[in-house]
C-alpha cells in the first residue's frame, strides 16, 4: 500500500512551518500544503527551498484570512476576511467566478515562487463543496497537477492523488497506531492528513488545535514503518 503522510497549513505561523519540516527530516511526512495567505508564507517558501526533498502542493483557502486577488467582495466579509467559515456547506454557495479568480492567484502566486507544485487540496477541504467540484476539475486539468481525494470527486479517478483520504489522525485519533489502522483499508494508496506543529504565539491566536498539533508531531517522528507500508 502506498501511503503519503501530508501535512496541512504550511506558511499559517512559523512554527506550523517549522513542525512541519522537522516531520519530514525527521519522520514519515513526505508532502505538505503551503497556504498562500498565511503569516509565514514567505519563511515557508525559503524552508521549502531548502529541502527540495519536501513535496509541496497548494492548501487552497476560502474559509481564513483574506484573500489575495482584489475585486472579490462577494467572498468577504465587512472587514476583509473571508466570509466562509469551517460551515460553510450550510452557508448559501458562494461566486463561482469569484472563487475561481481567487484560486487562480492563489495557484499564480505559488508558481511565482519558483516551487513546483505538486498537488492540490484545501482548507477545511473546501475544494469538496459540490458547488466548486467543476472549478477544482478545470485547474486541476490546467495546472496538470493531482487533487486531494474528496466524495465529490470520487469518480474523478484520473485526478486525484491517492485512492482515498484518511481523516482520522486528529483530535481523539492521534495515536501512535496509524498503521494498524490503514492496514485494514481495502485500497491501493492512501494519503493521511496531518498536522504537525510547534505551537507558537501566532498559532494560538488563529486555531483551537493547538496541543494535538504537538501530539501528532511526535508521533510522526517516531514511528516504525512496517513492510507492507510504501511510504512516499
Amino acid at each position: 500500500m502506498k501511503v503519503l503522510f501530508n501535512a496541512d497549513d504550511f506558511g499559517l505561523t512559523k512554527g506550523v512551518t517549522d513542525g512541519i519540516i522537522h516531520a519530514h527530516t525527521k519522520g514519515v511526512v513526505g508532502a505538505t500544503t503551503l497556504m498562500m495567505n498565511g503569516r509565514a508564507t514567505d519563511y515557508a517558501v525559503r524552508k521549502a527551498k531548502a529541502h527540495p526533498s519536501l513535496k509541496i502542493g497548494i492548501h487552497l483557502v476560502l474559509t481564513w484570512g483574506k484573500p489575495i486577488s482584489n475585486d472579490v467582495t462577494s467572498l468577504v466579509d465587512e472587514n476583509g476576511l473571508f466570509k466562509f467559515k469551517n460551515t460553510f456547506a450550510s452557508m448559501e454557495p458562494p461566486n463561482v467566478e469569484a472563487v475561481r479568480k481567487e484560486w487562480m492567484h492563489q495557484i499564480e502566486a505559488f508558481l511565482e515562487t519558483g516551487l513546483k507544485l505538486h498537488h492540490i487540496d484545501s482548507h477545511h477541504h473546501v475544494h469538496g463543496w459540490p458547488p466548486l467540484k467543476d472549478i477544482v476539475i478545470n485547474l486541476a486539468q490546467q495546472y496538470n497537477v493531482k487533487v486531494r481525494y474528496v466524495d465529490s470527486l470520487k469518480d474523478e479517478h484520473q485526478l486525484l492523488l491517492t485512492e482515498t483520504l484518511y481523516t482520522d489522525f486528529y483530535e481523539q485519533g492521534v495515536n501512535d497506531k496509524i498503521f494498524n489502522r490503514l492496514q485494514s483499508l481495502d485500497t491501493a494508496s492512501v494519503e493521511v492528513m496531518t498536522h504537525p506543529a510547534y505551537v507558537d504565539q501566532d498559532l494560538q491566536e488563529i486555531s483551537s488545535y493547538l496541543e494535538k498539533r504537538e501530539e501528532e508531531l511526535a508521533i510522526l517522528t517516531s514511528l516504525n514503518v512496517p513492510d507492507w507500508a510504501n511510504i512516499v
